[in-house]
């Protein structure tokens, strides 16, 4: 018995003298004396062997031992997470101001969004926003597209497999819906946002693109003020002096109409945008159809309105001159950083 508390004592004695050098051989003191095989555990588990009227002595001196392991190991690690905080404070001055963060920019597509959403403020628009997943009677029924209208095959749309009748709206007309059923006239917004369509049919089509709408109703509008609201926006966007309106067809609007600007063609630049005709299309409009006023609890033979629509990402083609629409999305900083100088 005399041998067991004698191997003990020499253990303590081993452990005070100690000196591991590094944080990777305190680990092995760890191990070889704390861990759940390590020396003081084998120690304790020979209290079963030792008489009952030597276990009270036995048992104090082992726990010396595990206190005195213990003790050298916070010592150490203590003392080496010092040194360690040290050498950072010689390694780098912790007082000199930091290395300057290189500013960013918005998205061009983001810059072309406020720059309409201005134009539009500055003549009274207001701007209203809703849901990108939305239920098909205000991105569809509401807007005079009835389930079995062919106009929805222009618009391949995402549904929401779990939640049926629920989609991710193809276009921000249902902000409009939302507008009208929940206000009454005088109506005038836009609505900017993210729509998403599965357009495969081009190799630059996109899921996700952007649209900004325009809603205005209110008693007596006429299709002069739609245009005379049109023109405005085409000369403060592209300082655009001659426009004109073609007739075309959408579900929601009559009549209805396309929106060119002038671009001539005088540079093979412009030949190329406008296929020889000088002319640029650049967004679609009409007075708002009776059904749809209706449609959200407007009075239809009381008030009249116009709407507009138009993508973001065509407009900042044309404002800034790119020549293809995947540069918007692909995010490479060097086409992004032309947008900042500071970048």
């Amino acid at each position: 018995m005399s041998d067991l508390f004698k191997k003990v004592q020499e253990t303590i004695d081993v452990i005070a003298a100690s000196s591991p050098a590094d944080a990777a051989q305190l680990e092995e003191f760890r191990i070889q004396y704390l861990g759940a095989k390590g020396v003081v555990k084998a120690f304790m588990e020979e209290m079963r062997q030792v008489p009952n009227e030597n276990k009270k002595a036995y048992g104090l001196l082992v726990n010396t031992l595990k206190q005195t392991a213990e003790e050298k190991f916070q010592t150490l690690k203590n003392a080496m997470d010092a040194l360690s905080e040290a050498a950072v404070g010689q390694e780098y001055d912790l007082t000199a101001p930091g290395e300057p963060m290189p500013i960013g920019a918005r998205h061009p597509v983001a810059v072309t969004m406020n720059r309409i959403v201005d134009i539009f403020t500055r003549m009274g628009f207001s701007v209203a926003d809703g849901p990108e997943i939305e239920d098909d009677w205000h991105n569809f029924t509401s807007m005079n597209t009835p389930e079995d209208h062919p106009a929805r095959d222009m618009q391949d749309t995402f549904y929401i497999v779990d939640a049926p009748g629920m989609l991710l709206r193809t276009h921000t007309s249902p902000v409009q819906a939302r507008v009208m059923t929940g206000r009454k006239p005088p109506i005038r917004i836009i609505a900017p946002g993210r729509v998403y369509r599965n357009e495969t049919i081009s190799t630059r089509s996109h899921c996700q693109f952007h649209q900004v709408e325009g809603l205005y109703i209110d008693e007596n509008v006429s299709f002069a003020d739609m245009k005379q609201t049109l023109l405005y926006f085409a000369q403060e966007m592209f300082g655009a002096t001659k426009t004109r309106l073609r007739p075309s067809f959408f579900p929601f609007t009559e009549p209805s109409a396309e929106m060119d600007v002038w671009l001539g063609t005088d540079t093979e630049k412009n030949q190329r945008l406008t296929k020889g005709t000088g002319w640029l299309e650049i967004l679609g409009c009409g007075m708002v159809d009776p059904q749809v006023l209706e449609n959200c609890g407007i009075d239809s033979t009381k008030y009249s309105g116009y709407a507009f629509g138009m993508g973001i990402e065509r407009q900042a083609l044309r404002l800034y001159d790119i020549g293809d629409i995947r540069l918007l999305f692909e995010n490479d900083v060097r086409f992004l950083r032309q947008f900042s100088a500071a970048m």
